[in-house]
């Protein structure tokens, strides 16, 4: 922690002595904001227990239209230490979760690395999910090789100039490429068990932004063209506008239309996709934001 370049952001501050990068946190330990069951992820994830889902603080790509902003900015969170990260993964086996799932750990690599691996020496049986942005280091990647089972990945950009406009990283086509050859060369096939939760694979997901369908079909089109169904596409509509965003982002300050859905579907559809996920109805008027109150963390909690 002492030269950060865990992202690639490569920002080399030393967070061991409190400076902050990008991702907003620093300091020794794990800064989380939330470890329970969480039921809004693809059918195969949440199962019908739910995903054992550990959120944790920061996050080194910090999009404008985050719906987690307020632990994307390391703003909340309890400060825990990797030893009771291992801890927290066996309580959430014990309540059912379906596996453990790492919500947004680019930042906290080495600490996960050593908490995985303490509680399987203990016992944990359950997938571990990496839950992430897309915006990876192929290298800290490879460093989670035997770690992680499951990749759930963002795919956000094909288009150097959007990314650029809302998450300041004009590198991201060409990072999350990379990235996502890791992630598949680590999960080369979907594997799942006798009730249809998965046990192995790579699952991207594309957040359909409003205008943007040019941009979402160019994702869509990389991803199948170069892994066809080894790779599990999930194409999501719930795009909701965070207060305040019109006044410097006018194009986002409105929802997805049905209509703009459907195409980005039936494109999917017209490639010849058939391994991935959609979302009906309005699901932009639903909360998948749980609220981000430490719960789970503390052993006085539990």
């Amino acid at each position: 922690m002492d030269l950060c370049r865990l992202c690639p952001r490569d920002c080399g501050v030393n967070r061991a002595a409190g400076q902050r990068g990008v991702c907003g946190v620093a300091g020794p330990g794990i800064r989380a904001a939330r470890a329970a069951l969480h039921r809004w992820e693809e059918p195969c994830i949440s199962g019908e227990t739910g995903s054992g889902a550990v959120f944790f603080s920061g996050c080194p790509l910090r999009c404008v239209y985050c719906q987690n902003r307020d632990i994307a900015r390391g703003a909340v969170g309890e400060t825990i230490s990797w030893e009771r990260l291992a801890e927290i993964f066996l309580e959430l086996e014990a309540q059912g979760a379906a596996n453990i799932n790492l919500v947004t750990p680019t930042h906290y690599t080495p600490e996960i690395i050593r908490a995985v691996q303490r509680a399987r020496g203990q016992g944990l049986t359950v997938p571990i999910v990496h839950n992430g942005s897309g915006y990876e280091r192929p290298e800290v990647l490879r460093s989670l090789e035997g770690i992680i089972d499951i990749y759930l990945t963002d795919f956000k950009y094909m288009e150097p100039e959007t990314a650029a406009r809302y998450s300041r990283a004009p590198d991201y086509p060409a990072v999350a490429q990379e990235a996502l050859a890791e992630m598949v060369r680590q999960a080369p096939e979907p594997v799942f068990d006798e009730n249809g939760l998965m046990r192995r694979g790579v699952i991207v997901r594309h957040l359909l932004l409003p205008g943007h369908l040019r941009n979402a079909r160019a994702v869509v089109r990389y991803v199948y063209e170069t892994y066809g169904d080894r790779v599990y596409v999930s194409l999501m509509n719930q795009y909701t506008p965070m207060p305040g965003i019109g006044e410097t982002y006018p194009e986002l300050a409105r929802r997805v239309t049905a209509r703009e859905y459907e195409r980005l579907v039936d494109y999917a559809l017209s490639l010849g996709v058939e391994n991935g996920f959609i979302q009906e109805g309005d699901t932009a008027q639903e909360s998948f934001i749980p609220a981000f109150d430490g719960e789970g963390l503390l052993r006085d909690e539990l």
